[in-house]
């Protein structure tokens, strides 16, 4: 309604009446300033509330103590025959600063709401983008005495000027130009009075603020009216009635509201209202807004009087996220959410709404729609009473856990002591403390036995709170009834928020699984019988990969595992290819990313923060790569907060290497290699690695140790857990010396078979490496271990096939240029089996029963398994008491690039699942 208001100069004690004065003199001079000001203030200070100008319709109201709206509104409130159309005919939508910031902004607005094609509409509006920041600083620079708040509101009114140039043409443009320049006097005059007593009222505030709101719905609903829309605008000061809450909240007097709008509605019909969101009246008429998120209640308040059909929260995002994006980027949009999830995720942080927005549509059902104004084709998320009949039998696990929120920057309280068990009054007591001090509390958690009480505050109230609880259970902590008030500080809660989600079974046992798969410690636990959400606390820097970690294992993301690869030579370089061939698959089908963050070589190594394209690994180590630094490296690779699982897969044969896995596991690196030297070396070290691998929820995979790709070990695993008991394990494990004697017959000389296995690249570069025996040592010893043997590598037997002349000789090619010298005599060990009909083959021997291994060349009868190998192929004979009489054989390509980088691939598809991805 448009009225104007005369402020006189003896109202203005009034005004101030609520001002505070440090002592009867500044009282005094404050007085006395405000009475010089009064000539300044004679003119007429004009509060609007403009009606379309066709309307012609003015109305004056007399201002009450703080600048309220009015001190008797006259209303006519005599008995009307004419209805009020209310219920599904209104559709509410609400659009914030940013959706109106700009004048083309305001342009789509109408636009949005001119193609809704509700027969009755209804839209609330927040004051352009940055405004309201800019109207509190007025404010400030005013009481604080700074001259440059008059500079200040000339930025205000030329904002508001050059966006109403830009939207209106005519009597519109001149309405609204008029009625601007008048309210800019009167903020002057207001601003002026401030600036002289030095100080200004929260109501005062709250109404010069209110401004913003004013103009961006005049303008909004001239642009309507200009496109053929039947629309008025609404002052909500005039309407929304509230009672002011504490804890900078307040409550709507609906009944009032309701007759209030009824009212208006008589007397302004049309099809179309932009209403101002924020601002508010008390029920002394005073001047007042709706705190937080204040627009986005004001909408929600309005769908319930007017019972609309829908309300629409036009706001930059495409809806709500079943995590923060910036810190989940994989994220998704979530179609629907009940009123209850949306209240629990917003609470937790989410920026979805506040919660009390949610509360009046839910009292008639109306659904709340999240949209992006900016992204039409998005449908949003729908905010609703979800259907009764949900043939919840038939939902998956997930779909009862619809997102994930946090809170940073809280520290936990925890009060203890054997004095409180059983003592009534004693929580009441702390929470009493915690309320005086003013102290907001997020979670509360109480173990049963009732030892102890923790709860969560925010930070930086945590010293205040401690102070005061020392200080009120002194006695108690001097007696040693309470043994401590302990604060943990640097902690973050991870909220799970779903429907029924705590009395689904399995749920919680997820959420916990996936925490320390992640190598997550949780300090504290709350869940309430409500159902909605399950509340954990971790340390803040754990929270971002806490919240990657549950987000991946309920399946709203892919399954994410940072991977940093040691060694790209010939094993390395092939498995980076495998990787590169098949992560397009792993992400559709298994919701896995696998996403290399590091790469270290001898000399470079090469890192990313968000993952290396591996179509160009090698060109980019050699342009982008650095000096190699293994400790750098780790660090990089696993402090990648953004990624909640970490594996290091170690492709070269060091020692040095290896030496660090039992400090990897016990950060949290998963580990996977093919490198034998960790689990064949000194076996106080190997038991110890062995230990913290099944304390801890850090894995430790080695397939690839023992055949290559071969499921060697995944055999032997299975064979000892179903209870089975091994007798005996015999096999040619080494590919090389496979090939080297399925070559070495008829009259081939010894030398010429090792010579033609090195040309293909079978041998090291080094042949006498695989010709000792060591290479197959170490498997049999890792074979042994793996039954439970305790065996060194020194107990094991080695039959070196290298002759001792040439162990000590120099270089490759001297060897290679004596070793047919020595053809002789392992030609006639190759002669006397062929006497015998059989067939020499080198093979490694775990004998179980007598506890001992041993490496040596054997002969077996031509029909024997180990006799009709080809090429490079290795087999392993498991005799165990359920295959006694016919042994368990594996057989296959036991060497080569391609075989033993598959066998890593199979260990990282292996961890992936184990930290939560789908089969396929």
């Amino acid at each position: 309604m448009a009225f104007s208001t005369p402020i006189s100069s003896s109202y203005l004690p009034r005004v101030y009446s609520h001002l505070s004065a440090h002592d009867a003199a500044s009282e005094t001079k404050s007085r006395i300033c405000l009475s010089n000001a009064s000539s300044f203030l004679q003119r007429t200070l004009n509060y609007k509330a403009c009606f379309p100008s066709h309307l012609e319709r003015r109305e004056s109201y007399n201002f009450k103590v703080s600048a309220s709206v009015t001190a008797d509104v006259s209303i006519d409130e005599a008995p009307v025959k004419s209805s009020i159309a209310k219920g599904d005919t209104w559709s509410i939508h609400k659009f914030g600063g940013t959706c109106v910031g700009t004048a083309q902004r305001i342009q789509n607005v109408a636009e949005i709401v001119m193609e809704d094609s509700s027969e009755r509409k209804m839209v609330v509006v927040s004051a352009m983008a940055k405004v309201t920041d800019m109207m509190y600083d007025l404010i400030d620079r005013a009481q604080s005495r700074d001259d440059s708040y008059e500079l200040a509101l000339d930025a205000v009114f030329e904002k508001h000027k050059l966006t109403a140039l830009d939207l209106l043409d005519g009597d519109e443009l001149a309405s609204f130009l008029s009625t601007l320049s008048l309210d800019i006097n009167n903020l002057k005059a207001m601003l002026r009075a401030i600036y002289i007593a030095g100080h200004a009222t929260e109501s005062f505030s709250d109404f010069v603020v209110g401004y913003g709101e004013l103009w961006s719905a005049q303008m909004l609903s001239s642009v309507l009216r200009k496109g053929g829309i039947d629309c008025n605008w609404m002052d909500t000061r005039e309407i929304l009635i509230v009672t002011p809450a504490g804890s900078n909240q307040v409550d709507p007097d609906y009944a009032e509201s309701e007759k209030r709008l009824k009212n208006w509605l008589l007397q302004n019909p049309s099809k179309a209202i932009v209403a101002t969101g924020f601002i508010a009246s008390t029920p002394q008429n005073i001047p007042t807004t709706l705190k937080r998120d204040g627009s986005d209640f004001s909408a929600a308040i309005m769908g319930a009087l007017f019972r609309a059909q829908q309300v629409t929260i036009w706001t930059d995002v495409d809806g709500v996220y079943s995590a923060d994006p910036r810190k989940v980027s994989e994220a998704v949009i979530l179609n629907t959410l009940s009123y209850q999830e949306a209240w629990e995720m917003s609470y937790f942080g989410a920026n979805v709404l506040h919660p009390r927005t949610i509360i009046p549509v839910m009292r008639y059902d109306i659904p709340i729609v999240i949209r992006n104004i900016f992204n039409l084709s998005a449908p949003g998320t729908k905010i609703c009473r979800p259907p009764v009949n949900e043939q919840e039998e038939k939902q998956k696990l997930e779909t009862y856990v619809k997102g994930f929120a946090t809170i940073d920057n809280l520290a936990l309280i925890n009060v203890e002591g054997t004095g409180m068990a059983g003592v009534p009054g004693t929580a009441s007591a702390i929470f009493g403390v915690v309320k005086d001090v003013g102290a907001n509390v997020i979670m509360i958690s109480q173990a049963s036995s009732e030892h102890s009480v923790c709860f969560a505050v925010p930070e930086k109230e945590v010293k205040a709170v401690a102070k005061a609880l020392e200080t009120r259970f002194r006695q108690a902590l001097d007696a040693g009834r309470l043994s401590q008030v302990a604060v943990i500080p640097n902690c973050s809660i991870l909220a799970a928020v779903g429907q029924k989600m705590a009395s689904t079974p399995g749920v919680s046992a997820t959420l916990f699984n996936a925490l320390a798969t992640a190598n997550i410690n949780i300090r504290a636990i709350a869940q309430g019988c409500s159902e909605y959400n399950i509340t954990v606390v971790v340390k803040r820097e754990d929270c971002v990969r806490a919240l990657r970690a549950v987000h991946s294992r309920f399946y709203l993301s892919k399954t994410s595992i940072a991977v940093g690869i040691i060694g790209p030579g010939l094993i390395g370089a092939t498995l980076l290819n495998q990787l590169r061939d098949q992560a397009a698959v792993l992400k559709e089908k298994s919701k896995t990313d696998l996403r290399v963050m590091g790469i270290l070589g001898s000399r470079k190594m090469l890192l990313s923060d968000i993952g290396i394209d591996l179509s160009k690994w090698k060109e980019l180590q050699e342009e982008k790569g650095e000096k190699a630094d293994l400790e750098k490296f780790v660090q990089h690779v696993h402090g990648n907060h953004f990624i909640p699982n970490t594996v290091l897969v170690d492709c070269t044969a060091s020692t040095d290497v290896a030496d660090h896995y039992h400090d990897w596991l016990r950060t949290g690196i998963h580990v996977i290699t093919p490198n034998k030297k960790a689990n064949s070396g000194p076996l106080d070290k190997y038991l110890k690695l062995r230990t913290l691998q099944r304390q801890s929820f850090t894995h430790y995979f080695y397939e690839a140790t023992v055949g290559a790709g071969l499921p060697i070990m995944h055999t032997l695993r299975d064979l000892l857990q179903t209870g089975d008991k091994i007798i005996r394990i015999e096999g040619i494990f080494s590919g090389t010396l496979s090939y080297i004697f399925n070559n070495f017959v008829d009259t081939r000389a010894f030398s010429e078979v090792v010579k033609e296995a090195r040309a293909a690249g079978y041998t090291e570069p080094d042949p006498r490496d695989d010709l000792a025996g060591t290479d197959v040592a170490r498997k049999v010893i890792i074979l042994a271990r793996e039954c439970g043997l305790k065996l060194e590598l020194s107990d094991i037997p080695v039959q070196s096939l290298v002759p001792d002349p040439l162990k000590a000789t120099a270089s490759v090619d001297d060897f290679m240029q004596q070793l047919p010298s020595f053809d002789a005599d392992i030609a006639n060990k190759r002669q006397a089996a062929e006497d015998a009909g059989e067939v020499l083959r080198y093979v490694g021997v775990v004998d179980v029963t007598n506890q001992k291994g041993l490496v040596e060349l054997q002969r077996y009868n031509k029909k024997h398994p180990f006799a009709q190998l080809s090429g490079s192929d290795n087999i392993i004979a498991f005799t165990t008491e359920r295959y006694n009489k016919q042994p368990l054989i594996v057989r296959g390509p036991g060497a080569g690039a391609e075989v033993t980088a598959g066998g890593v691939f199979s260990d990282l598809l292996r961890l992936a699942k184990n930290l939560g991805a789908p089969s396929f």
